[in-house]
């Protein structure tokens, strides 16, 4: 089964933050349904928008589906979660997926409001550029909300470059040569 093959292939890492806190990352499990919308529904407005670029409350159940199973062949769905056993909580969720045959591929990172701006984000994106590179991705993209300055600010640092984006002035996207990547 691929998926199995998903979760045992990216070992869990534990991470301090800046405040000091510490979060496990590990990838996604097929378990991870109701957390995964509890940690969704308890995201700002903004926080929300910022990720899904929609007014979403909570995710669909093929949607979910989708972020709980992801195909291992092109797509890691990763999760900082807090808390043991029943206490779990997930407090960032962070994705690459690519198009069957591509070489390249998109991230996205949403992380709950009252873990922000601990560095977390960067080591979630660091570490999808390590897996993604590790899996043979050529480049790693991603459409970042104009508004969302700190996260184009982190893209820029990790030496993302922005490129026309087909989507309009509101979104930006940025860009960036996995080779390069450590």
């Amino acid at each position: 089964m691929a998926n199995a093959a998903a979760e045992v292939e990216f070992v869990s890492i534990d991470l301090q933050l800046k405040d000091g806190r510490r979060v496990m990352l590990r990838a996604v499990r097929a378990d991870d349904k109701e957390k995964l919308q509890a940690t969704l529904r308890g995201l700002s407005a903004e926080s929300r928008y910022a990720r899904f670029m929609a007014p979403l409350r909570e995710l669909s159940p093929q949607m979910l589906e989708r972020a709980t199973r992801p195909d291992a062949e092109r797509e890691l769905q990763l999760v900082a979660v807090v808390g043991e056993g029943g206490q779990e909580k997930i407090v960032a969720g962070a994705r690459y997926s690519a198009a069957p045959e591509s070489r390249d591929c998109e991230f996205a990172i949403a992380i709950t409001d009252e873990w922000q701006g601990q560095g977390l984000a960067r080591l979630l994106l660091e570490t999808l550029m390590r897996a993604a590179r590790a899996r043979g991705f050529e480049r790693m993209e991603g459409y970042i909300l104009a508004t969302n300055s700190r996260m184009l600010g982190l893209a820029k640092r990790l030496g993302f470059a922005e490129v026309t984006s087909s989507e309009g002035p509101t979104v930006r996207l940025m860009r960036r040569n996995l080779a390069e990547a450590s």
